[in-house]
Formats: structure tokens, C-alpha cells, sequence
């Protein structure tokens, strides 16, 4: 296996809390660990394809430990294998993955490190299939990585949301509401799971469950016959009802 001199750093899709710590744990290692050079690439994978790279040097990652987003830039748009290039004014997709290769190749670039969720892994494992030396840092806040206990950002999405639900409850009580609050989670619930539990909510919709319009109604009907004169519902944003 050829020896790596230099690497490349992306961060890919939407921004998350732990970013910028983890561009500044790679570049650090990365240079004091194992004498390598670090470049950090603009934007994800489209700065790969429009050649916006830039050095990282040790002083450039100091002091971004708590800071939020990411100092190297993020896009959710750009996809190698599928990239939008307008022509005579109409909209061609377009697989310029041979464009990513020129660039690396160019900019002497031996491996990539890609931080991202879903997308990111799949652009990374797409550049691993044409012979590119990746290696994906699963981030996301919906938690929906296989092969991964827990991405970070999952952490501090719950401990958020968890404190926006405890002012909601007492709004909910106050003015004695049924209160329906949704939360990120596409494919997978485990973000309004967790902060459904933690804040107990009184119902909680996630997207393996397809759930029962009825059931819910009588869930709050019980409630209310009960005493209980508020509920909150936690709503994963990809809930979907049965049959619908």
C-alpha cells in the first residue's frame, strides 16, 4: 500500500454539534501522531468537485474545540456521482467522480476523511469503489448509522430538545393544551425516543411504528377522564399513519 504523506478533511450534509472537535482531533493527530499534512476541503464533497482545498496547520484548528458549525463549510447538494451542471440552460446530472480524482491527484491528497451522516457515508463509499482511501465519521443527530452505537451529535440534540419539552410542559399544563411537538428523525426514531422518554411525553410517534389516529385519540380522552388536563406528543418528523 502506498505511503500517505497528506491527507483530506470534509465535513458533508447538515451541521452538528462536535464538528469542528472532531476537524481539530483528526488534524492534530494527524500531524503530531503521525507527521502528516492536512488539507481541509470547502463545502464537502463540492469543494472536491470545484478544487477548493486549503493547508490546515495546528494553529489553524486551536481554540474551535466549542465552537459551533464547522469552520471547513458544509453542502447537502453536491454529489459526485450526480452533480448538477447546467447546459444550454437546461439541468444535466452528471457523474464527475473522474473531476474528484483529477483534484485529489492534483493537490497530492492520499486519503479522505469524510465527517457526515448518510449521504457522506454513501459520496465516501462511491469514492472508495474508484480506488480513493476513505475513512467515514458518522455524524448525525438522528442517530441512523448502521454499524455505530451512537453518532455524535445525537447527545446534545436530546439534551436541546429535552429542555425546549420541560418549557412546553408547563406551558401545556398552564393552559391546560394538548400539545404536539415534532422532532428531526426521517427513517429512524431515536431521536424523538429518547427525548420523548426523557421529558415525558405522553405519546411518542416514530417511524417504525406507523400509528393508530384512534388509538391516540383515546389515549388523550382517557387522560383527560382521568384528571389529566394537558398531554404532550412526541412527533418524529417521518411518522406515518397506518395505511396512510
Amino acid at each position: 500500500m502506498p505511503t500517505i504523506k497528506r491527507i483530506g478533511i470534509l465535513t458533508g450534509g447538515g451541521d452538528c454539534p462536535g464538528l469542528n472537535a472532531v476537524i481539530r482531533a483528526v488534524t492534530k493527530t494527524a500531524i503530531h501522531i503521525y507527521g502528516l499534512e492536512v488539507y481541509g476541503i470547502e463545502d464537502g464533497f463540492l469543494g472536491l468537485i470545484q478544487n477548493r482545498m486549503r493547508s490546515l496547520s495546528w494553529n489553524n484548528v486551536s481554540n474551535i474545540l466549542t465552537l459551533g458549525g464547522t469552520i471547513l463549510g458544509t453542502s447537502n447538494q453536491a454529489n459526485p456521482q450526480r452533480f448538477a451542471i447546467e447546459r444550454n440552460g437546461k439541468i444535466e446530472w452528471t457523474d464527475v467522480t473522474d473531476r474528484v480524482q483529477d483534484h485529489l491527484k492534483a493537490n497530492e491528497i492520499d486519503a479522505l476523511v469524510c465527517i457526515g451522516g448518510d449521504g457522506t457515508m454513501t459520496g465516501a463509499a462511491n469514492l472508495l469503489k474508484h480506488g480513493i482511501n476513505c475513512i467515514g465519521v458518522p455524524k448525525t443527530i438522528d442517530n441512523d448509522l448502521e454499524g455505530c452505537e451512537r453518532t455524535f451529535g445525537f447527545d446534545t440534540a436530546v439534551h436541546t430538545a429535552g429542555e425546549c419539552f420541560d418549557k412546553i410542559h408547563t406551558t401545556a399544563a398552564s393552559h391546560h393544551r394538548v400539545m404536539v411537538v415534532e422532532v428531526m428523525g426521517r427513517n429512524a426514531g431515536w431521536l424523538a425516543l429518547h427525548v420523548g422518554v426523557a421529558s415525558g411525553s405522553d405519546i411518542i410517534l416514530i417511524p417504525e411504528i406507523p400509528y393508530d389516529l384512534e388509538k391516540i385519540c383515546e389515549v388523550l380522552y382517557k387522560r383527560r377522564r382521568t384528571g389529566k388536563r394537558f398531554s404532550i406528543i412526541c412527533v418524529s418528523e417521518g411518522a406515518r399513519p397506518k395505511d396512510g
